[in-house]
């Protein structure tokens, strides 16, 4: 029963959707198992780019099942334009389940996100303003809506005014806002959201555990990546749920018997959205070059990233944290032009070196990185498909990921293209 994990190893935006895509070509189906659409995954076809955000990356292959898990927040009005502007580009999108048990994003929960980000002025936490947080707030308190909900029109109305019983009073009372007509609410969705899923909702749990019952292979993505995780994270500096590996099981509905292959995917830098630590982080040219020659700007909202040297101390901790099995690199053409290129191997904090993650976040904030300094290779690397044909460097420089992570490299990303990857291992 054969499943394979795809996660991301740091902030998030390394670039699974790239990977995710090669993958999903030999697989009979993937699954999305957390997360909401503040996460995009951009996939680039020939000349197409397609920007997603809750359609799996396995959309794009006619032989693969792409699933929505029960662990997905999801905004009903989002997925159906995403669906829609896929059918309109000539992607099939039949095909494609929601389970019945992922819960709703709904207005409120987007109005919601964005008050309470205004209200924590400068200690914001720099979310997407999506409702994701909100939304995974009422799952946790028991007042969630659910995609199943939409079915029985009666459960759907008396669910949206519960929850509107206690979101109003905080609306009105804390926000100075006006309430949320829970009658107009529950007729917008229905009316304009209902037949549009109802194809699409489905028990996910059975129809996953059918495949890997069928020895057929089964790909699990998450959003975002280890260090935005709810436990694992720089918190409060995070996300609303678990996209570490561990997060695969609850999110689908698997045990972790059925996994086998947990790959770890980790951009040649680092770069991260919104607040928070980040030890690497540059403030001058290079790492101005990076976001320029990255294009590192959010897919979803087009914020800059804040970018930064490859951090191997992120990287052991995420590979102890996942149970990395191997590592996927991406974007390595980006540092092509540089003279010199840096890998942090541990941080001296207050004197000390340290050599693991601290679990302090003060001491995260302290951390000044130690760096082991590599030679570029001054090579354009875009049109490298073969190991054999990299620079002596680039490989000296991905042999000491290896060395400093402790974790094999598989496959290489030397460009944004379906087909611009080398296998490395």
């Amino acid at each position: 029963m054969p499943a394979t994990i795809v996660v991301g190893t740091q902030w998030g935006d390394e670039g699974k959707g790239k990977f995710t895509d090669l993958l999903a070509k030999e697989m009979a189906m993937v699954v999305r198992y957390q997360g909401g659409h503040n996460a995009g995954h951009t996939l680039v076809v020939g000349d197409e780019t397609f920007a997603l955000q809750l359609v799996p990356s396995g959309v794009l292959y006619d032989h693969t099942t792409p699933v929505i898990g029960n662990g997905v927040v999801v905004d009903p009005f989002v997925l159906l334009s995403e669906m829609k502007m896929l059918t309109d580009r000539g992607v099939d999108c039949s095909n494609l389940k929601v389970s019945g048990n992922a819960h709703l994003i709904l207005p409120y929960h987007q109005q919601l996100d964005a008050l309470h980000e205004r209200h924590l002025g400068k200690n914001k936490l720099g979310t997407t303003k999506r409702g994701i947080g909100p939304a995974y707030a009422d799952k946790s308190m028991r007042t969630g809506v659910r995609v199943q909900d939409m079915l029985d029109e009666g459960i759907f109305r008396a669910k949206i005014e519960a929850a509107l019983s206690y979101h109003n009073k905080v609306l009105t009372k804390v926000f100075n806002r006006l309430p949320v007509d829970p009658d107009e609410l529950a007729d917008k969705v229905l009316s304009e959201c209902l037949e549009g899923l109802r194809p699409h909702i489905a028990d996910t749990i059975n129809l996953i555990h059918g495949a890997l019952e069928s020895n057929e292979q089964v790909l699990f993505e998450g959003a975002q990546a280890t260090f935005l995780d709810l436990d694992h994270g720089t918190y409060p500096f995070v996300t609303s749920s678990n996209p570490t590996a561990g997060g695969a099981c609850p999110g689908a509905g698997v045990g972790p018997k059925h996994i086998d292959r947990i790959v770890g995917i980790a951009k040649a830098y680092v770069t991260r959205v919104g607040a928070g630590p980040f030890p690497t982080e540059l403030f001058d040219d290079v790492g101005d070059a990076m976001v320029d020659i990255g294009r590192e700007f959010g897919t979803n909202t087009g914020r800059r990233r804040r970018p930064g040297w490859f951090d191997a101390v992120m990287l052991r901790h995420a590979a102890r944290l996942n149970s990395l099995t191997e590592l996927a690199v991406t974007k390595l053409d980006v540092l092509d032009t540089f003279d010199e290129v840096k890998i942090c191997v541990a941080y001296e904090i207050e004197g000390e070196r340290v050599e693991e993650l601290p679990y302090h976040q003060s001491s995260i904030h302290k951390a000044t990185p130690i760096y082991e300094t590599l030679p570029g290779w001054k090579t354009d690397l875009t049109q490298v498909t073969d190991r054999k044909d990299l620079p002596k460097e680039a490989i000296e420089y991905l042999n000491v990921v290896q060395d400093r992570t402790g974790v094999p490299i598989s496959l290489v990303s030397t460009g944004p293209g379906r087909d611009q990857f080398i296998q490395f291992d």
